[in-house]
């Protein structure tokens, strides 16, 4: 007695979101197989699923002959007429084998892999279809097991890695513990999607000040830049596009409730909040804080910064191993170099001493000229002559190099105190 197979197709197609149309061609596939294995492919046959009965059809199809050469794929053409009146020679005839259950037995086992490998590749595509359009969002999960290093992370339908490159060295995992990540990259492999976290990634603090700042969710605050050194400090730039909101007053919540929320999910992690502005210069000496700031000089075509600190004030500039000063670096991505006020005022004497002497006459050749034109040495020798703020000023057009604007602005600064003595 023949099976009904439609009630387990619906079945399976509930269960695990199958394509009906998938598994029916899945069981034609399996015993078409089972049959040519048995007739060593010997016949013409055709497997269809009749949806009536619920049953996989066997057909074996023959060309209508007048002389029989080969009984396996001919027919004659009085034995045709049995089953079609209206058989004519040179007909394909397709008739029903009775015997297409007894493959049912053979084709169990294949329609099985088939079946099992069709519902693998529909859970894939299932799974990579849900967390490719998650990439950059936090996810939740529970810690599985290590696997060399590399933390496994069950995050209900999948499982997803978690690199040990991706891990914050301060922080360690047991079994069952959870976690709560940033989703770096999905991407489909041999084995299946394989979605890939990171504890280290800057967006991680975006997320989490996004999920703690209602204003930032509502677009009303929004975060400009990002830098971290995970485990240790991180730095974020925020700016405020209504007038009655203080960005950091916002992200840091009543009595640094919001801020502190973020710290501890980040185990401890220092965080400096800081406005952005488009000002390179007063964007550098925000991101430097707590440092104080003297004098920023700017490079706009080499995009670097040399940045002028009080002496108490050097230790503090650079940081930890030089942590705060490489933080300032990306957040504002420009090149910075700090020096104390003495050590700006040492090199300034060993610029006017090399520039004394028979180049003090530089002035009256080229006073037409703008300081871009003429090297660095001759720039701050004229620049030592002129005894205008107008007149600096025109020369310093296009000017960009840091050497001559510092000496410009120390000449500047000397003709300010002549004016008023």
């Amino acid at each position: 007695m023949s099976i009904n197979l439609n009630h387990i197709i619906d079945q399976v197609v509930k269960e695990k979101g199958i394509d009906r149309a998938v598994l029916v061609q899945a069981l034609e596939a399996a015993v078409l197989t089972a049959a040519n294995k048995k007739y060593r492919n010997t016949r013409e046959l055709e497997a269809h699923f009749n949806d009536t009965t619920g049953e996989v059809e066997l057909y074996e199809f023959v060309t209508v002959v007048d002389e029989v050469q080969n009984s396996y794929q001919e027919i004659g053409l009085d034995e045709a007429r049995e089953s079609d009146p209206e058989a004519q020679v040179g007909d394909s005839l397709g008739m029903l084998l009775d015997d297409a259950g007894n493959f049912s037995r053979i084709a169990a086992q294949t329609a099985k892999q088939v079946i099992i490998q069709k519902v693998r590749e529909a859970e894939r595509e299932g799974i990579y279809n849900e967390f490719k359009d998650r990439v950059g969002q936090l996810v939740n999960g529970i810690v599985r097991r290590y696997e060399k290093g590399d933390l496994i992370v069950d995050l209900g339908r999948a499982e997803a890695l978690l690199p040990r490159w991706e891990q914050v060295p301060r922080e360690n995992y047991r079994q069952g513990d959870r976690v709560r990540a940033y989703v770096a990259e999905v991407r489909m492999a041999t084995k299946g999607p394989q979605v890939i976290l990171s504890r280290t990634h800057p967006g991680l603090l975006a997320e989490l000040f996004r999920l703690e700042v209602p204003e930032i969710a509502e677009g009303i605050v929004e975060i400009m830049a990002v830098a971290r050194e995970p485990g240790s400090r991180a730095k974020l730039a925020v700016v405020s596009h209504d007038s009655d909101v203080d960005p950091i007053g916002a992200c840091v919540g009543m009595r640094g409730s919001r801020v502190q929320n973020v710290v501890s999910e980040l185990r401890g992690e220092k965080i400096d909040i800081i406005n952005w502005t488009p000002d390179i210069a007063r964007f550098a000496c925000s991101a430097l804080a707590p440092a104080e700031v003297t004098r920023v000089y700017v490079d706009n075509e080499e995009q670097a910064l040399e940045i002028i600190v009080p002496d108490d004030q050097l230790s503090l500039a650079i940081g930890k191993k030089g942590q705060n000063v490489r933080l300032a670096a990306k957040m504002t991505g420009w090149k910075i170099d700090i020096m104390s006020e003495s050590r700006a005022a040492e090199i300034e004497m060993e610029e006017q001493a090399g520039t004394a002497g028979g180049e003090g006459s530089a002035g009256s050749d080229q006073a037409g000229s703008t300081s871009a034109d003429l090297s660095a040495k001759e720039a701050i020798a004229l620049i030592r002559e002129i005894g205008d703020a107008a007149e600096l000023q025109q020369l310093l057009a296009g000017e960009g190099r840091v050497t001559v604007l510092r000496a410009a602005e120390a000449r500047r600064t000397e003709l300010g105190a002549a004016v008023e003595g």
